[in-house]
């Protein structure tokens, strides 16, 4: 994005405006704080994702966004209005359910339509924008398309799915993030979406904010959250990651070399922010991490640099793609190493009970405070 708005100055003002700004809001049920002092602005046209653990607010922001909650402190504006006190069905805002909330006494075209009646649309109007929909988003009796229909009959400038995708099977699940990343880029509507999972947020949002306990801890997009995650517990919940604790012993121009009791001493690449303490943790991620039986040949450039662990393969599991193994090192840690499957025959996997080496670069490394 960042590019795109060095490359098209005339715009760049038009799409630096959030269309949501979230200002210090809070939310309290009894002792309870489910939102605590949250801000967060969000662009027009932006897919984005609200990630986070069961019960860390990420419903109860959603909520107020639609105008279910009224927020105890802070503001909500949307197009620069603010909506905190707008009741739900005076606001440009739609919410899907994640049960879809459909009418079972009505047809599929009123479920869609029920909407529109309620906001006094005129009736040729309304049949013209149930038609529409009906085509956008391919009806074939399936109640998740009817929800999703009925949710943009309106031309919301803001569509909230909660959970929408949680009911589906794998093979339906992963077909529809691609038909609603579609649909939201056809539209150019700004999509927000509440989920716990983290491969559906990493495949369908431009941001993703990730929340506990009521809190913002990081924003941003899938490959900076996976890659440059801000804390050990980001790094944990976001994918699988390697961690090992240490100390700093050395710091040269480009190179941190840290030592720890369960890997040794491991050299890494200096953080872009310098660690406030001397007290550190290792990460890792396990496709970062290659296996082979004696190791990569050190050259004179390398040779202090490739960080090498040895130990024995306790458990190899095919995912087709890609085998993940787990490693235990002689210090007695489990590491955990995933490779990709490239031959079509097992000439380059490993067994049970064999011995490895397992190596990493310095850049494979974040450096996070404990």
């Amino acid at each position: 994005m960042a590019e795109e708005l060095a490359t098209c100055e005339p715009q760049a003002t038009a799409v630096e405006v959030p269309l949501l700004r979230i200002e210090a809001v809070v939310k309290n049920f009894g002792a309870l704080r489910a939102v605590d002092r949250l801000s967060l602005q969000i662009r027009a046209g932006e897919f984005f994702a609200l990630l986070g653990p069961s019960g860390c607010g990420k419903t109860t922001l959603l909520r107020m966004l639609a105008g279910f909650e009224t927020p105890d402190q802070g503001r909500i504006l949307l197009d620069g209005q603010d909506i905190a006190q707008v009741l739900p069905h005076d606001r440009p805002v739609n919410m899907m359910f994640q049960n879809y909330a459909l009418f079972p006494h009505l047809s599929v075209r009123d479920n869609i339509a029920f909407g529109l009646k309620r906001a006094r649309m005129p009736r040729p109007a309304i049949e013209a924008r149930v038609a529409e929909l009906v085509a956008l988003v391919r009806l074939e009796g399936l109640e998740k398309r009817v929800a999703l229909a009925r949710s943009l009959a309106r031309r919301p400038q803001l569509l909230l799915l909660d959970e929408p995708l949680a009911a589906l099977d794998k093979k339906l699940r992963e077909s529809t993030q691609l038909e609603l990343m579609e649909l939201q880029r056809r539209l150019g509507m700004t999509f927000i979406i509440v989920t716990h999972d983290q491969e559906e947020a990493m495949t369908m949002a431009d941001r993703i904010g990730v929340m506990d306990n009521g809190r913002l801890e990081q924003v941003a997009t899938p490959r900076a959250l996976y890659e440059a995650p801000h804390s050990r517990w980001i790094a944990e919940f976001v994918g699988d990651v390697n961690i090992f604790e240490g100390q700093v012993e050395q710091h040269e121009a480009h190179r941190l070399t840290i030592s720890t009791r369960e890997a040794g001493t491991i050299v890494v690449a200096a953080p872009d922010r310098p660690a406030g303490t001397a007290t550190v943790c290792v990460a890792i991620r396990p496709e970062k991490i290659k296996l082979s039986r004696r190791g990569p040949v050190p050259d004179a450039a390398n040779a202090q640099a490739i960080n090498r662990l040895e130990g024995v393969v306790t458990d190899v599991g095919y995912l087709g793609g890609l085998t993940s193994y787990k490693v235990r090192l002689d210090s007695g840690a489990v590491l955990r190493s995933s490779m990709a499957n490239t031959a079509r025959l097992d000439v380059d996997a490993y067994s049970a009970s064999q011995r490895v080496v397992a190596w990493f670069a310095p850049d494979d490394c974040v450096v996070l405070e404990q």
